[in-house]
């Protein structure tokens, strides 16, 4: 691959493409994110102990609850909440396994407290219903998936995916399954889930076969696996084919048997959907045609249906090629929605209307870094994280409940070449 102007088919016969656009903290290698040995401005140098542990207050506590008085050290360190970072471990320049930090919800300052090693390109995490364990994609040809115990930092065990580079995975509502996405080859895989936490042999694994991939594709590209709120139907976007999968999970076996699909436009390019709390409607950003679409969700059926292109905002006049949105999401009230752009370097900021039946774009702001991979809202909605790939750094902004507005939090946090964020 030589670059962001090559056609569609040099451009995405891999993932990582990104690296090709020649990013400044990789050195043009498949890129990661933070280690937590890098720090905000101003912020004391974490200690460099692989795998120190956060806080342990920064289990306790209101997630969106600010000191009322002028903080001191101690108040800091008990206000302060986890935060991970995932990385790619096998590229140049990325990170050496799980980035450990924690965030103040007050201000947003970020601290690095360490890194989690063991964990090989953990590129995308996700955490249990119940906050005690925490997941990592291992996104290698070989695909796995690692569990990791919050408390104590142990590694509970990984396990394959059955598939090429996994690049997405989440947990079901139930906390019994835990659901991959892998890019390489097109397929989702479930994970049974144990009460300790850690993961089951592979109870299922789907292979996108039809429709035939999109222009420009040589096969198809799952991106993003999530379940609806209705919790009985699990969702596959995948690039590749242009199409989101509707599965039925039978929640004994944890298998996944096909119920819909949904077609974007030819070469559209769907990455990642994010669902309305009122469960009847989702928000798709589509990569490679720079749109998003307003999707509509039948709960009975597990159908979606989506709706006409709209704008990302990037205000770019090369189109497609140019802004690459990736990923959405939306405020716990599901009053507003913000959608990630690389390429521009926004946040594009939407009002939700007509009960999720609408979006309407409200602006964008900089993202104060180079290629926002992905986004993340602590809990309670009041902070916004971005992880900027090519910059390597994590963004927080501090979101206005009111109007959605996005305000900066302070100087970004560097973190090598930062692609997740999750703040618990």
């Amino acid at each position: 691959m030589t670059g962001g102007t090559d056609g569609v088919r040099a451009r995405w016969s891999r993932r990582r493409f990104v690296g090709a656009l020649g990013a400044a903290t990789a050195g043009g290698a498949l890129a990661g994110c933070g280690d937590g040995s890098s720090r905000a401005a101003g912020s004391p140098a974490p200690g460099s102990a692989s795998g120190s542990p956060a806080p342990s207050a920064g289990r306790d506590g209101s997630a969106g609850s600010a000191p009322a008085a002028p903080p001191t050290a101690s108040s800091r360190a008990a206000a302060a909440r986890p935060l991970f970072l995932g990385t790619y471990t096998s590229a140049e320049g990325g990170g050496r396994g799980i980035g450990l930090a924690t965030y103040d919800p007050g201000s947003g300052r970020i601290t690095g407290t360490g890194t989690l090693t063991g964990v090989p390109d953990p590129s995308y995490l996700a955490v249990h219903p119940d906050g005690r364990t925490l997941y990592a994609v291992n996104e290698r040809e070989r695909g796995s998936v690692t569990a990791v115990r919050i408390g104590d930092r142990k590694v509970l065990g990984s396990r394959p995916t059955g598939g090429a580079q996994p690049c997405h995975l989440s947990v079901h509502p139930s906390g019994r399954w835990l659901l991959s996405a892998d890019y390489g080859s097109g397929t989702v895989a479930v994970h049974p889930v144990d009460a300790s936490g850690a993961l089951g042999e592979r109870t299922a694994l789907v292979r996108h076969t039809r429709p035939a991939p999109g222009p420009g594709q040589q096969g198809p590209h799952a991106h993003q696996v999530v379940t609806a709120p209705d919790g009985g139907h699990v969702l596959a976007v995948d690039l590749g084919t242009d199409t989101v999968y509707s599965y039925r999970l039978d929640d004994r076996a944890g298998t996944l048997t096909e119920v819909a699909q949904a077609h974007t436009r030819p070469g559209a390019g769907p990455r990642h959907l994010a669902f309305h709390p009122g469960g009847r409607y989702a928000y798709l950003a589509d990569e490679l045609d720079d749109t998003v679409a307003v999707c509509a969700y039948d709960p009975k059926t597990g159908r979606l249906r989506i709706g006409a292109p709209q704008s990302t905002g990037s205000g770019t006049k090369g189109g497609p090629g140019t802004n690459y949105p990736a990923q959405f999401v939306v405020s716990p009230d599901g009053a507003h929605a913000f959608l990630a752009n690389r390429g521009a370097n926004t946040l594009a900021r939407y009002a939700v209307e007509a009960d999720g039946a609408r979006l309407r774009l409200l602006g964008t702001v900089p993202v104060a870094g180079d290629f926002p991979r992905q986004v993340a809202l602590a809990p309670g909605g009041r902070l916004l994280f971005a992880a900027n790939q090519r910059s390597g750094t994590v963004s927080v902004f501090h979101v206005d409940p009111a109007d959605g507005g996005l305000r900066l939090a302070g100087e970004p946090f560097a973190s090598p070449v930062a692609v997740c964020a999750l703040p618990l």
